[in-house]
């Protein structure tokens, strides 16, 4: 019976943290759109692609660089080309009478002895940057034609040395495909809500954007480059705490980009425990509660699905429990899918609660304890 009452009790937390996030989402300001026409370009921008492997996606993130409509003379292009073994770099060559900038950290760097490849590639490829603005996306992702130019109109007008902004998995048919686009639809959601209320920090490195000098003012990766991930949030971390009214959310669907979902099970599964493992660097207490409330929550109701093994009462508890989760998420779910156009699979989200609850449980063990393999590599 008490596994039933710690349910209970952890769930009543969760709702006023999910009513919490709704009401912070449904207040963040919208970006005048409207405006971006009369928007006068001044700054110098650079764009970051890490890149490793990226041979059959690497040309389109490219090419929807290249069409943006930020001016030309204002906006650089570096790919920092992490030791690929495809034909990645030579897909980049192709594009350099077009003004894109090939950074192979192969000749320049070791890979013995290091932990943070992708953070070495987006610090080899700062120090070379011209611009004043640093935008760093992922070679898997393409972005509209007015994205480089709301980001800068936003920095100019609200002042931010840090940019957060929304990222989307463009899902086709397959089960696999569609549960992750909801799920990190959600966690975008989460993220928009959290950073727009300051009440804690999250982001993406696929959509990020940071002013240079913040980047060196916080001695960039220092301290953070023991652990393969982390170049996004733990990045964020340093930053808000050296400039905590200078970190914003930007919610405009131009500022949006969009990413491929992973093609397997497996991929997913290291994908999330690579997300998981940077959690025991976290050093704001505020997300370490968020974390902490959340993980018992889907702890709490694996077990009582557990539990069903032995005793099929437990069952019941179990569906019941996950009945009012759902209903405690909907109205927050419902608002995030409809924002990023993805509101017809709103009635299979009750469907993907159990999947939702093991893959949380396992990559959030596995992040803390285990060891995983990212781009041909087995890092920690």
């Amino acid at each position: 019976m008490i596994v039933f009452l710690i349910t209970a009790v952890l769930l009543v937390g969760y709702c006023f943290l999910i009513l919490y996030y709704y009401k912070a989402w449904r207040n963040i300001p919208r970006l005048d759109d409207n405006r971006l026409t009369g928007f006068i370009p001044v700054e110098k921008i650079t764009v970051i692609v890490p890149a490793r492997n990226e041979e059959p996606v690497i040309e389109r993130c490219i090419r929807s660089l290249l069409q943006q409509s930020y001016p030309k003379h204002l906006m650089e292009i570096i790919v920092a080309d992490d030791h690929s073994e495809d034909n990645t770099t030579a897909i980049v060559s192709k594009y350099k009478d077009e003004g894109v900038i090939l950074l192979e950290l192969a000749k320049i760097l070791q890979q013995e002895n290091v932990k943070a490849h992708k953070k070495n590639a987006i610090k080899e490829a700062i120090r070379i940057a011209s611009g004043t603005l640093i935008i760093t996306t992922d070679a898997d992702c393409t972005a509209g034609t007015d994205w480089v130019k709301t980001i800068a109109m936003f920095h100019a007008e609200k002042d931010a040395v840090f940019i957060a902004a929304p990222v989307k998995i463009v899902h086709d048919t397959s089960f696999l495909s569609i549960f992750q686009a909801m799920d990190f639809a959600i966690l975008q959601g989460i993220t928009a809500a959290s950073v727009s209320a300051h009440f804690h920090n999250m982001c993406n490195g696929a959509n990020l954007a940071y002013e240079r000098k913040a980047f060196y003012a916080v001695n960039g990766f220092d301290g953070i480059d023991d652990i393969a991930s982390g170049d996004d949030m733990l990045l964020m971390h340093k930053i808000s705490k050296q400039f905590p009214a200078q970190v914003a959310y930007l919610g405009s669907p131009h500022a949006l980009v969009e990413t491929l979902p992973a093609k397997s099970w497996k991929a997913f599964f290291r994908q999330r425990i690579r997300w998981a493992s940077k959690a025991g660097r976290y050093r704001d207490t505020r997300i370490i509660l968020v974390l902490l409330l959340v993980y018992l929550v889907n702890c709490a109701l694996f077990v009582l699905l557990a539990g069903s093994l032995w005793d099929a009462r437990w069952l019941l508890f179990f569906a019941v429990a996950v009945f009012y989760k759902t209903i405690i998420e909907w109205g927050f779910v419902r608002s995030i899918l409809l924002y990023f156009k993805m509101e017809r699979l709103l009635l299979l989200f009750p469907l993907f609660q159990p999947l939702h609850i093991l893959y949380t449980v396992v990559a959030g063990l596995l992040g803390s304890f285990g060891k995983y393999e990212w781009k041909g590599r087995k890092v920690r």
